[in-house]
């Protein structure tokens, strides 16, 4: 027999906090790598690799040579031949700098969530009903992965930037899956504190508020990826008027609404509110069952995000302001995570 085979535990023995614990560290990793991919996007570095080398592509250039051959391959795509004719050596570095960090943190987020996994259920340390959870979880960051490509290959070939639409797919995925891993870790939790918890109930009032935020990040998306946040750069009015002149009709009425920037800046500017609303009554439900904490996490993201989403637009979309935005916007979808599982916690 050997030495591994008899380190492994006879029975199971669960280990609920550990579980929530590592559970936590990678949501936190999926929140850097929101951030990280909002900065690839504002400063339109997403393009830059242009193959995807899911094991090799983890080494960035090192010589000369190897930059030389990366920047050829960007010059063959549509982005650098209409909008960076005459690009530097030192700024295709720049931007190819972001979009491999962005890949890389995908690639470490795998290897976070994969090994510990495989560790944990060789130990028999994952609590009955959660293997399920955790493998689906590991799917979506793998199905994350291809999204993201799909994405990149959007914008190689006829257009000069990627699609909106597989940019929005891609954002709310990474975002789903943090939600995921914080809804279940937060279920672990409650069952390491009392072995009769069961897995908090989604409760109408948080599938509304967090179906409210959904449709707000969705438009937020759009607006990033259409550049619709440079339509306007006053706040309450958009250039002297409450609708914006220039929203042109683009066939169906779906297409106008998610694809004409005036439209979709509007959009995400006013919904804003009806989202921020839902998730303050979702704020109050939670303090009412004795959840102090998400309350008050909701409101603090929430406000701060409004005032963020302000000063970003009337800034004429300053990077730092543009990225802190995206990363509050993360932070709203933690905080309305604990603030649903809040009030759809259940004992035994």
């Amino acid at each position: 027999m050997t030495a591994l085979a008899l380190n492994r535990p006879a029975a199971a023995a669960p280990r609920p906090a550990a579980l929530a614990a590592w559970l936590l560290a990678v949501a936190t990793l999926v929140f850097c790598m929101v951030v990280v991919g909002g900065i690839t996007r504002l400063t339109e570095s997403g393009l830059s690799i242009t193959q995807w080398k899911p094991i090799s592509g983890a080494i960035p250039p090192l010589t000369h040579e190897q930059w030389m051959d990366a920047f050829r391959l960007y010059q063959q795509i549509p982005e650098y031949q209409q909008l960076r004719q005459g690009m530097t050596l030192g700024d295709f570095q720049f931007i190819f700098f972001w979009e491999w960090v962005h890949r890389l943190l995908g690639r470490l987020i795998g290897i976070a969530f994969a090994l510990p996994l495989l560790w944990f259920a060789w130990k028999r340390a994952i609590p009955s009903g959660y293997g399920p959870r955790l493998i689906a979880l590991l799917a979506l960051g793998g199905l994350q992965g291809a999204i993201g490509w799909w994405m990149v290959k959007s914008g190689l070939s006829q257009r000069t930037d990627v699609s909106h639409y597989r940019l929005a797919v891609h954002l709310l995925t990474a975002l789903f899956i943090m939600a995921g891993l914080i809804w279940t870790a937060l279920d672990l939790r409650a069952l390491a504190r009392a072995r009769s918890a069961r897995p908090a109930a989604m409760r109408p009032l948080g599938l509304v508020a967090l179906l409210a935020l959904f449709v707000q990040l969705m438009f937020g998306a759009f607006t990033a990826g259409l550049d619709a946040g440079y339509v306007s750069n006053t706040w309450p009015l958009m250039n002297d008027h409450f609708v914006p002149e220039g929203i042109d009709r683009l066939g169906s009425l779906w297409a106008t609404l998610s694809s004409d920037p005036y439209l979709v800046h509007f959009i995400h500017r006013w919904w804003a509110w009806v989202a921020a609303a839902l998730l303050i009554i979702l704020a109050r439900a939670a303090k009412r069952a004795g959840a102090r904490g998400p309350s008050i996490a909701i409101n603090a993201a929430v406000g701060t995000q409004i005032a963020l989403g302000i000063a970003t637009v009337l800034s004429g979309i300053a990077l730092p302001l543009a990225v802190l935005h995206q990363a509050v916007g993360a932070l709203v979808v933690a905080a309305a995570a604990w603030g649903g599982h809040a009030i759809g916690r259940r004992g035994a």
